[in-house]
């Protein structure tokens, strides 16, 4: 087991703008040293730069260019575009390495930084830990000399490459003429291709959250406040709605009533489609702890497995990879899709969506709900200092609440990768036994969390 990361989290670095870590000097330290760490081979060097609509985008991408500029890489530029462009784009244009500045579905003044392998998989924990060692480096002697500085140039039909490549995972014998499909991109990195890409296969679109302004991405619209969207879909009386996050890596649907449909339901639908078409790789699903007991049940009744990770699609893709899956996500909205990329890709998973519908010539109301779902609650205890989960009283109210749910339900308890939450939840057939184990475990927490 390696030494724990400094910087790098679940899902790259990520913080306030402007603040430790996500700042000027670390960005460009980040671009020298992951510079360094992937410069193999005596070929010229490249590596793909995209971000999503912070206006603290063009401050980190500054100094990102910066740092590999003077670690003797060349820097192709894509401005906004989804985090699943840009691991596409990596691979496709063989570059060496892919970045996405993005705090996905964070508040606007947060940013933060995820990087792609040359395969466009995100990085592994080894290759995160040798950058932070190079970070902490003196690189002095080894920056490029005058003449191996790198060039920065800008790629100006990147979103076009991305929404050929998107729409390339729709069926071709099927169009989307005759609907009505709102979307809303969170006023994130998606607002000019998820549209496009929905009306160049014969929708009508609604576009809510496509005017992004630097402050207003995530800002009551998007995957994270829905409401907006089902709203939306209930006034223009349309077929269905579709939420992404700021980054696009993530999706969700409303149905043609306004009713939104989570990940866990998005994922039944693509695994049934999937098996039934004989296209379902390894007769297995891969999601995360938090995916409900009711989605396990109803694939259990297609005779496909649900292979569980821990929280973060990173983790999900690792372990689809070493099942040879093709169908991952979480109950959030991540779905990775392995037959068209290397990451989450809330459009693509979207498209899969809309060719059920299509085929099947029913409401989504109908086609969307697989399962009833097991009754679930989750509550997030925010904490300064050192996570409270290692304190005894927290560890003896965990194994109390998890004899209490034998049989009936699980509990999980986690931190954030992302922030100084604790994650708590709970399942099971009983709500007010779900109810009950939340509010004591939470008691628990806080009170450790409050004597710090």
């Amino acid at each position: 087991m390696g030494r724990t990361k400094r910087l790098f989290g679940t899902d790259g670095i990520r913080g306030t703008a402007n603040i430790a870590p996500m700042t000027v000097e670390t960005a460009q330290r980040l671009g020298q040293a992951a510079g360094l760490r992937f410069t193999r081979g005596e070929h010229r060097h490249s590596v793909l730069l995209g971000k999503d609509t912070r206006l603290s985008g063009y401050m980190i991408e500054s100094a990102m260019v910066a740092g590999f500029l003077s670690a003797g890489m060349d820097v192709t530029l894509v401005g906004p575009l989804p985090t699943p462009a840009i691991a596409f784009l990596t691979r496709s244009l063989r570059a060496d390495l892919g970045v996405m500045i993005s705090a996905s579905h964070n508040p606007f003044g947060d940013n933060g930084i995820k990087l792609f392998g040359p395969d466009g998989f995100k990085l592994s924990d080894q290759d995160e830990t040798e950058i932070e060692d190079l970070m902490e480096a003196d690189l002095t002697h080894r920056l490029a000399t005058p003449e191996k500085i790198g060039r920065a140039s800008r790629l100006n039909d990147a979103a076009g490459r991305y929404v050929e490549n998107a729409k390339s995972s729709f069926p071709r014998k099927l169009r989307l003429d005759g609907m009505k499909i709102v979307i809303d991109c969170a006023n994130g990195s998606a607002y000019r291709v998820a549209p496009t890409a929905l009306w160049e296969l014969g929708a009508e679109v609604i576009r809510i959250g496509c005017s992004p302004d630097g402050v207003n991405i995530n800002e009551q619209c998007g995957s994270t406040h829905p409401e907006a969207l089902c709203a939306a879909v209930v006034q223009h009386k349309a077929h269905l709605g579709i939420a992404l996050d700021g980054d696009a890596d993530r999706v969700l649907i409303a149905d043609e009533t306004g009713r939104l449909i989570d990940g866990d339901q998005i994922l039944a639908l693509i695994a049934k489609s999937y098996a039934r078409e004989g296209r379902l790789a390894g007769q297995s699903v891969v999601a995360t702890v938090m995916s409900n007991m009711g989605l396990e049940r109803f694939l259990n009744g297609l005779n496909v497995g649900l292979e569980r990770t821990a929280v973060g699609d990173r983790y999900v893709v690792e372990r689809m990879r070493e099942l040879g899956s093709n169908v991952g996500g979480e109950q959030s909205g991540h779905m990775v899709l392995t037959d068209f990329g290397t990451t989450g890709d809330g459009l693509v998973a979207a498209l899969q969506i809309l060719a059920v519908l299509v085929e099947e010539g029913r409401p989504a109301s109908e086609v969307c709900r697989l399962f009833n779902p097991f009754p679930q609650k989750l509550q997030n205890v925010r904490f300064t200092g050192p996570s409270p989960l290692e304190a005894d009283c927290v560890q003896s109210k965990r194994i109390e609440v998890e004899n209490l749910l034998k049989g009936r339900g699980r509990l999980v308890l986690r931190k954030s990768g992302t922030e100084p939450l604790v994650r708590v939840m709970v399942e099971a057939e009983d709500a007010a036994l779900v109810d009950g184990a939340v509010a004591e475990m939470c008691h628990v927490i806080q009170t450790v969390s409050e004597q710090v």
